[in-house]
C-alpha cells in the first residue's frame, strides 16, 4: 500500500483545482505506484494568499513561542521515523537503512535552527551626534519560494522549511514529484505541531510552471533552490529580474585526490560507502578519482573487489547496500558515459552494466585510464560511476581539481598536516573533506562556488540568508535635521 497524495494550502490538505496529476513510480520495480495531484495557477495564487496571511502573523511570534511548535515538529518526525522512511524507499529507491538516517538527520536541522532563533541579534552603533541612538535590527525577509529535490527529499526540504520559519517567514516549497508521500508526511508533522495556517504551504506540479508563477510574484521576497545548473542560472535570472534574494545550491563534480602518502586500501573502504550512497546520486558524491601514481594500481585494485561485491538490488530488502537510480533515463546516461569513456580509452575494471531483474538499475561501476576529452571528466555523473586518472605531482592535483567550472565539494586524502593544509587552501570549492570527514551538519554552512551556486544552507550563515538588515536611527530630544548635521542638537 502507498499513499493518497495532496497539496497542502492555507492548513488544509486538497486535490489540485484543474484535477491534472503525474504518475509516480517505484524505482526498484519501474512500476507506477501513485498519482500525484499538480498545482494549477489558482492553487499557487491560493498558497501565496496563503503565505502572505501566514507570514503577517508568524513574524509577530516570539522566538520562543516559535521554538516550541518546531521543537514538536522535530520531535513527531522522529516518532514517525520508520514509517516515512518506508514510503521514501518505495518512491525513491534508496535502501531503508539510508532512508532511516534521513529521517533521523532531518528533525536535527529543526532543532538546530529553532534554538538560533534565540541568537538573531542586533546590534547598538555608536552615533556622532548627541541625542541619537543607532540600532541595526535583522528582521524576517518574508514569504520564501523554495525548490527542494527528489534524491533527498525530506531533509533537502527541510532544510529550508527549518530556516524559514525559524526566522520568522513563511514558506511555499514545491517538493519534488518523485517523491511526493515522504514529503507529505514530512509537512504534515508541522500541521500537527499546531504551525498557523499559511505558513507553511505544499505544493507539486510542472516545475516551469510553478517557479515562473511563484518566483516574479509580488509576495514571494526570497527564493532558495537546490537542483541543477541549468535550472539555478534560469532562476536564479528569474529572481533577479524583480530583485529577489536567493540562495542557490546547485550541481558539482566532485574530485578526490589520494596522495602517496595515503593507505589505498583504507581510502578505497572509506570512499566507496561514500560513493554509492543513494546510488551516487549526491551532489557532493565523490566523482573525479586522481590517484597518485605510486599508489594506484593497488587502489583501483580494492575499489574493484568492493564494486563487485556490493549488494545492489530493491531498498526494502534486507541486505541491500545500494538501490536502484531514480528513472529510466538516468540509467541510459550511466551507460552513455561509460560507453564514451571506453571509446576514448578507457577500460572497464567492474561493473559497467545495468540490472536484468527490472527495475532502474546500474551496477557499481569502477572505470581508469580515463583520458580528459571523456565526458564523464566535465559532465556530473550523478549515477555510481568511479573514473580514476593518475598523476604526479601536487600541482597537477591541484589543476586537474580545479579545470572545471563546479565548486561544490572536494576530497583529499593524505597523512601529511602540511599538505592537508596546502590542498584545502588551493582547491576552489566550497566544501573540503579531508580523510574522509563529514561536511554535511546543521550547525556548518553548506554551498559552492562558482558554477555550483552561492549562498550556504546550514549554519548561521544560511539563517541570515533569511533575514534582512535595517539600521533604525532615533533622536531622542526631537532636535532640527540642520542641528542634527552638524552637530549642535
Amino acid at each position: 500500500m502507498y499513499h493518497d497524495l495532496a497539496l497542502y494550502i492555507d492548513g488544509q490538505w486538497v486535490p489540485g483545482s484543474e484535477g491534472a496529476s503525474g504518475d509516480v513510480f517505484n524505482p526498484a520495480t519501474g512500476l507506477v505506484i501513485g498519482r500525484v495531484p499538480h498545482a494549477c495557477a489558482a492553487d499557487l495564487n491560493r498558497a501565496l494568499d496563503a503565505a502572505q496571511r501566514g507570514f503577517d502573523q508568524w513574524k509577530k511570534v516570539p522566538a520562543n513561542d516559535r521554538i516550541k511548535v518546531l521543537r514538536k515538529a522535530a520531535s513527531l518526525m522522529r516518532e514517525r521515523a520508520e514509517g516515512i522512511a518506508r514510503l521514501m524507499t518505495q518512491e525513491q529507491g534508496k535502501p531503508l537503512t539510508e532512508a532511516t538516517q534521513e529521517m533521523l538527520f532531518a528533525p536535527e536541522h529543526i532543532d538546530w535552527c529553532a534554538e538560533e532563533s534565540r541568537r538573531i541579534y542586533g546590534r547598538v552603533v555608536p552615533a556622532r551626534v548627541p541625542h541619537v541612538r543607532q540600532i541595526v535590527t535583522r528582521e524576517p525577509v518574508g514569504p520564501v519560494a523554495g525548490f527542494s529535490p527528489w534524491n533527498f527529499p525530506v531533509s533537502q526540504m527541510i532544510r529550508k522549511i527549518a530556516g524559514s520559519l525559524s526566522a520568522g517567514c513563511s514558506i511555499i516549497i514545491k517538493a519534488p514529484e518523485e517523491t511526493p508521500a515522504s514529503c507529505m508526511e514530512a509537512v504534515r508533522c508541522f500541521h500537527d505541531a499546531g504551525l498557523p495556517p499559511g505558513v507553511l504551504n505544499l505544493v507539486f506540479g510542472v516545475p516551469s510552471h510553478i517557479s515562473e508563477h511563484l518566483i516574479p510574484h509580488p509576495v514571494i521576497r526570497k527564493v532558495s533552490f537546490t537542483g541543477s545548473v541549468p535550472v539555478g542560472k534560469h532562476l536564479a535570472a528569474l529572481a533577479a529580474r524583480s530583485m529577489k534574494r536567493n540562495t542557490m545550491e546547485l550541481g558539482g563534480h566532485a574530485p578526490v585526490i589520494l596522495f602517496g602518502d595515503t593507505d589505498p586500501e583504507w581510502a578505497a573502504e572509506m570512499l566507496a560507502p561514500v560513493k554509492f550512497r543513494n546510488a551516487g546520486q549526491v551532489c557532493i558524491s565523490p566523482t573525479r578519482f586522481y590517484v597518485h601514481a605510486s599508489i594506484h594500481d593497488r587502489f583501483v585494485a580494492r575499489f574493484a573487489e568492493l564494486c563487485k561485491g556490493w549488494r545492489m538490488g530493491d531498498g526494502m530488502a534486507s541486505g541491500t547496500q545500494m538501490g536502484p537510480l531514480a528513472a529510466q533515463r538516468r540509467v541510459g546516461v550511466m551507460s552513455d558515459l561509460v560507453e564514451d569513456a571506453v571509446a576514448h580509452g578507457a577500460r572497464v575494471q567492474a561493473g559497467g552494466k545495468g540490472h536484468d531483474g527490472g527495475g532502474f538499475f546500474y551496477a557499481p561501476t569502477l572505470i581508469t585510464e580515463v583520458a580528459p576529452q571523456a565526458r564523464i571528466m566535465s559532465e556530473e555523473p550523478f549515477g555510481p560511476v568511479v573514473p580514476v586518472v593518475r598523476f604526479d605531482s601536487f600541482d597537477e592535483a591541484v589543476r586537474n581539481a580545479n579545470a572545471l567550472p563546479f565548486g561544490l565539494s572536494a576530497y583529499a586524502f593524505t597523512r601529511s598536516l602540511e599538505t592537508a593544509h596546502a590542498i584545502a587552501s588551493a582547491l576552489d570549492t566550497g566544501m573540503v573533506s579531508i580523510n574522509g570527514a563529514p561536511i554535511t551538519a546543521p550547525e556548518t554552512p553548506f554551498g559552492g562556488v562558482k558554477d555550483s551556486g552561492y549562498g550556504s544552507e546550514g549554519g548561521i550563515e544560511g539563517m541570515d540568508s533569511y533575514l534582512t538588515v535595517k539600521l533604525i536611527s532615533e533622536n531622542s530630544i526631537g532636535g532640527r535635521v540642520s542641528d542634527l548635521a552638524t552637530g549642535r542638537a
